[in-house]
């Protein structure tokens, strides 16, 4: 019989401490100071699992932090100049206009990571308390059946499930709310999701994995401010796909690269990709003599208004892109996260009841009454055109731009996983890939420019239900895509005598960089990602 748990109780408890989760608490305190509210995050410090591009726009913040502009986070330059080109192996055209929804006048580009380190202490000063290197393992339900909480994950179990000498119970936190802000494919909300059918009346939800590094150059190279927008090469026509270039100040620039994970050829390799955009000629001479200094990735959620799923379930609700909310078209989801945040704040505290309780009932309704729903009803059919392939998805965003999303239809959306195509069967494009010489050379040295750590003595956190799929079916079906998807080369087939194969699925849990893509992309979805120890994973800085 197992030891009874620690317990701490609150009024909200927020898994997640990125913009959606503080944006939340701070405005809850501000605006009722009397409930108790804490934020647990499953990173060593707040910020260091935080990545994006980012440009965000401030009206959200402004409205949260009036005065912010006055002392603004460590990394925050006014958006200047925008470009958007179209690339071809050797070169590329400048369109001779931006997008409405990608300029940036009034903008900022920011680390996302050191704003929410930024946003962290103002928090604190409110009353909120914050647990960095809490993670949660799962959620708690009372006999009904409604969320009361969730509970933090032991610390020191061995990969063999024994206790080690620091073993450590993980504590249960118990709230009247529970707030889920743990960005794309959180691991809890996608159990809850299934748990309470949260998606049974939207689309699936659609995904990109982002892949971004952070460069310090010579003096004289970087125009802080400039943002430069591509499409085109390295992705063929039937993969969507684009990078960003942002200069910051300090002569270093943010970059990074976005692949659509409904791409279809089972031998496309979104990592090769990014490396090989930065082989460009309108990108390897800006980076050459430049140092790396940081690297990571992350999934975006992309799926838009006809995936969200319901955002309101018995005890919890979920904001952010937990639910769903970038604006795949602006490239932003820092003021979403931010909207939606604060809107949970505004729902939660208007409740006056005698007895105390706070109820999750009202929100999805008013979430979906909000401008950040009307934001992205405009856009909806904008991402899901390019499934059409890029000419048509092209045509088709001046279309609904145009129109501001007034057209009759809507673009339905499924699974990416089940866009993947077999071998024979799936088209092969010439990726007509160059040499690379740009540091990091291979995927290992971009996991050590992520800083990522894991104990290697710990239970494996990605879960694969079935390894024998992987050696036979996966193999001959799809060429095992795991080992090409990954960007951190987490999973690897390895030769294996005493197997009826000969080989078998190697798991390097230690290099993953939780960005959550097998989770989503595996075909056969058969892989489970879950928390490792609270603390476990990337360190990523100003990412």
């Amino acid at each position: 019989m197992s030891e009874p748990r620690d317990v701490m109780e609150y009024d909200v408890v927020t898994v997640g401490a990125g913009p959606a989760g503080l944006a939340f608490a701070i405005r809850l305190k501000q605006l009722r100071p009397d409930l108790s509210v804490c934020v647990i995050e499953k990173a060593s410090t707040v910020g260091a699992h935080i990545l994006s591009g980012a440009v965000i726009e401030p009206q959200p913040l402004d409205a949260l932090l009036p005065g912010w502009r006055d002392n603004p986070p460590p990394v925050c330059v006014p958006a200047g100049e925008d470009e958007f080109w179209f690339l071809t192996k050797t070169g590329g055209t400048k369109f001779p206009f931006v997008p409405p929804q990608m300029r940036n006048h009034g903008n900022f580009i920011v680390s996302l990571g050191a704003l929410c380190a930024w946003l962290a202490p103002q928090a604190e000063a409110l009353g909120v308390e914050i647990y960095p290197g809490f993670a949660a393992a799962e959620t708690l339900h009372d006999a009904g059946g409604r969320v009361t909480g969730v509970r933090i994950g032991d610390m020191g179990v061995a990969k063999d499930g024994s206790h080690k000498p620091g073993y450590t119970q993980g504590i249960d936190i118990q709230a009247k709310l529970t707030v889920l802000a743990e960005g794309a494919r959180g691991h809890l909300t996608k159990r809850l999701i299934r748990k309470f059918e949260l998606d049974r009346d939207s689309d699936p939800q659609n995904w990109s994995i982002g892949i971004k590094e952070l460069w310090q150059l010579p003096p004289g190279r970087v125009q802080p401010g400039k943002i430069v927008h591509s499409m085109g090469w390295p992705a063929d026509s039937h993969t969507y796909g684009g990078s960003f270039l942002y200069h910051l100040d300090g002569d270093r620039v943010a970059i990074g690269y976005v692949s659509g994970l409904d791409y279809r050829d089972p031998n496309y390799q979104p990592y090769e990709a990014f490396q090989q955009w930065k082989h460009h000629p309108h990108v390897k001479p800006l980076l050459e003599g430049g140092t790396i200094l940081s690297a990571g990735a992350r999934a975006i959620v992309t799926g838009g208004w006809q995936s969200l799923p319901k955002v309101e379930m018995p005890g919890a609700l979920l904001i952010g892109d937990t639910a769903g909310l970038l604006n795949v078209p602006k490239v932003k989801g820092t003021h979403q996260a931010m909207r939606s945040g604060m809107l949970a704040a505004e729902h939660v505290a208007a409740q006056k009841a005698d007895d105390g309780a706070l109820d999750s009932t009202g929100f999805d309704a008013a979430l979906r009454a909000s401008p950040a729903m009307a934001e992205l009803r405009k856009v909806r059919n904008i991402k899901p055109g390019f499934k059409k392939g890029l000419w048509f998805g092209l045509v088709n965003s001046a279309w609904e731009t145009a129109t501001a999303g007034l057209s009759p239809w809507t673009w339905k959306c499924k699974a990416d996983w089940s866009a993947l195509e077999k071998l024979g069967e799936a088209e092969q494009p010439k990726r007509d890939y160059v040499e690379r010489t740009l540091a990091p050379r291979d995927r290992l040295a971009g996991v050590y420019f992520a800083a990522t750590e894991h104990d290697e003595d710990q239970p494996v956190h990605l879960i694969v239900r079935d390894t024998n799929v992987c050696v036979t079916r996966c193999a001959e079906e799809y060429g095992n895509p795991c080992t090409r998807f990954c960007p951190a080369n987490v999973y690897e087939i390895v030769p294996e005598p005493a197997a009826p194969t000969g080989k078998r699925l190697q798991i390097n849990a230690a290099n993953c960089v939780h960005c959550k893509t097998c989770d989503i992309k595996d075909p056969y979805q058969i892989i489970d990602w879950v928390t490792p120890e609270g603390g476990s994973g990337p360190n990523y800085q100003n990412l």
